[in-house]
């Protein structure tokens, strides 16, 4: 196994590391929408927090050789369902035709009471 680390997604806020890569297997630890330059939360704005989730996986998936086309699956905890469309829209946007497997779920509260948290699978 290997330990993912990248510069350009925000270190871990707990006793975990951003993602591990496995027998052509990457798998991201969840991103909330911390912006990796200055370790805070980006805006309240549930867009820009989906697109930082989203730019924070993608780094790590990154960082192992992978791209945006090998994400296989994410999943979404959101703090508020509500939301749901604006996620899908930000989402829809970041991944164009690709598709990968999601699912979304409503959770009572996040680290740093963040809005969103988002982690995926990829292979390569």
């Amino acid at each position: 196994m290997n330990v993912l680390h990248t510069d350009k997604a925000p270190a871990a806020v707990g006793p975990y590391v951003q993602g591990m890569e496995h027998g052509g297997f990457i798998f991201t630890s969840g991103q909330l929408p911390i912006n990796p330059e200055t370790g805070q939360l980006v805006s309240d704005c549930i867009k820009e927090a989906t697109r930082q989730s989203l730019t924070n996986v993608l780094e790590i998936v990154k960082a192992a050789g992978g791209k945006l086309e090998n994400i296989i699956k994410v999943s979404i905890f959101v703090k508020d369902m509500s939301d749901f469309a604006e996620i899908n829209k930000e989402y829809e946007a970041f991944f164009g035709n690709h598709k990968p497997a999601r699912s979304c779920v409503e959770v009572a509260r996040l680290p740093k009471d963040g809005r969103i948290e988002i982690e995926a699978i990829a292979y390569k």
